[in-house]
């Protein structure tokens, strides 16, 4: 299972968009920065690939803290319900924090394994940021940050109604997923 967060914000995320022959497109937002952060876990069952890929999307107001990522990892326990989980992610601080450590020795079911610095071609939640951020929130200028998630959340909803998407997202980072082969 990887991974990651990202945040958006109500400043558009300008995207190359045709229009008509000298009528340029304008945006037009009120210049506010107001923000809200998202995680997102994309993984598959190890020995039943066949299950499909799993993706978990969490969306606030705000940036992720070492408090607030417990919870989504709480979360992210009772949709698994009782499997063994390993977990990829990045060196944010909030991941290697005190608390965080803390936290994860007193779970049976979970394991932390980090990425490299600086590699996020290996992380598949980045190509899941990069489809929606360049299809959904594309030109979005909202006046609400709730007109900016419902858009991220349509996106997610887009992703997971595509079969094939979520594991190319996986399969670009250069995994061989294939079920797990039983010796007799």
């Amino acid at each position: 299972m990887f991974f990651d967060e990202s945040g958006v914000s109500l400043l558009p995320q300008v995207r190359r968009t045709y229009a008509p022959r000298g009528r340029t497109p304008l945006l037009r937002h009120r210049l506010n920065w107001k923000r809200a952060s998202m995680a997102a876990a994309l993984g598959y069952h190890a020995t039943d690939s066949g299950r499909g890929a799993r993706l978990c999307f969490h969306l606030q107001p705000a940036t992720y803290d070492t408090t607030t990522l417990i919870a989504v990892l709480e979360q992210l326990k009772s949709f698994y319900a009782g499997e063994s989980v390993v977990l990829v992610w990045d060196g944010l601080a909030a991941h290697r924090s005190r608390a965080m450590r803390a936290w994860v020795e007193g779970q049976d079911w979970l394991t932390l394994e980090r990425l490299p610095a600086y590699a996020p071609e290996l992380n598949p939640v980045e190509l899941l940021w990069s489809s929606i951020k360049k299809r959904e929130l594309a030109n979005l200028a909202g006046d609400h940050l709730a007109d900016v998630a419902d858009a991220a959340e349509r996106g997610i909803h887009r992703v997971c109604q595509d079969g094939q998407l979520p594991w190319s997202y996986l399969t670009h980072t250069g995994l061989h997923i294939h079920p797990a082969t039983t010796h007799n």
